[in-house]
């Protein structure tokens, strides 16, 4: 594998040199209908008219390209220049910090989640990748996730001994165990069929990539729990983007400035029109939990911040909780 980066990387450079124009591979791992999916054809748009062509950016989506372990090697050997991977994903890169946003139940809203990503929080994330020649440009979100199976999920005790799948984050690992779930870590493409064939009993999600990846065809039970945040950082090979042109760097920032605009307004919209969906395909029953049971979820999940503190840092999760006015000794 890392061969054929190698040689990737060096037919990429000669084709740079080669032509007037700058082709941007950005690989991504689901559908092109997704919030994700959506934004970064929308930033390839903009990237072409803001350069006046001088940039091509080829969007790759549904792991085209690279699944999801292999894509960081290929950005950082150069074989491909732009990714969107869910924050997770930066852990076995070695930055740890990218978790928090695993933590459940860390933001109560949108509005307290921008308040981070879109803040010099947000700022200096992104700039601890740069040692690993991982330039990040923005957050882009996809919305908070809902608990999935083919059983009820109401109370606490519901998710005991079941498998879940999750994306591979040991903050979310533990939060599964702390329900007494089992937590499988799996690439996002294969859930459906681990779903279909009973290889785990449940997933998590949000309702758009849910319904995008048709898991309500087999899964029964759906409860918009609202309990973690799903997300994305735009990151670019440094050296690559290191290396374009001043003035054309400036236009693909404005690019991405807009495709964030735009990114973060259709993820909400897109997750409304996707529980829509999923309502009228009428296979899979949608539970909203009352005051109550979601209380009880909370503080059966919040502990997960204490336990798992070390892997981020006490320092950046008490600026958040300050950033976000929340305090989980008043649960």
């Amino acid at each position: 594998m890392k061969l054929k980066l190698v040689l990737a990387s060096a037919l990429l450079a000669v084709g740079l040199s080669a032509s007037a124009q700058t082709i941007i591979k950005f690989s991504h791992v689901v559908a092109t209908d997704t919030p994700k999916g959506q934004a970064s054809e929308f930033f390839a748009k903009r990237a072409a008219e803001l350069t006046k062509g001088k940039v091509k950016v080829d969007v790759y989506p549904n792991s085209q390209l690279y699944k999801d372990k292999e894509e960081m090697e290929a950005l950082q050997m150069g074989a491909v220049q732009m990714l969107a991977p869910s924050l997770a994903k930066f852990g076995p890169l070695g930055v740890k910090e990218f978790e928090v946003f695993d933590f459940p139940f860390i933001f109560n809203d949108t509005a307290d989640l921008h308040k981070v990503t879109q803040g010099p929080i947000g700022a200096s994330l992104l700039a601890k990748l740069e040692p690993k020649g991982v330039k990040g440009l923005a957050f882009w979100d996809n919305g908070f996730k809902a608990f999935s199976a083919n059983t009820p999920l109401k109370n606490v005790a519901d998710y005991k001994g079941k498998k879940f799948r999750i994306q591979s984050s040991k903050v979310i690992e533990e939060q599964i165990r702390s329900l007494g779930g089992i937590p499988q870590v799996m690439a996002f493409s294969e859930v459906y069929q681990a779903l279909q064939t009973g290889v785990v009993d449940g997933t998590e999600n949000p309702i758009s990539n849910f319904y995008s990846q048709k898991m309500n065809e087999v899964q029964k039970h759906l409860t918009l729990t609202n309990h973690g945040y799903l997300g994305y950082a735009v990151i670019v090979n440094k050296k690559f983007w290191d290396g374009l042109p001043a003035d054309i760097r400036g236009q693909l920032e404005q690019a991405m400035k807009e495709a964030t605009d735009f990114a973060n307004q259709v993820a909400q919209k897109d997750n409304d029109l996707a529980l829509e969906g999923v309502k009228k395909a009428g296979k899979t029953t949608v539970y909203v939990p009352s005051k109550e049971e979601r209380l009880a979820l909370k503080n059966a999940l919040v502990p997960t911040h204490a336990k798992m503190v070390d892997r981020v840092g006490k320092d950046l999760l008490n600026s958040i909780y300050k950033a976000t006015d929340f305090d989980p000794s008043k649960l």
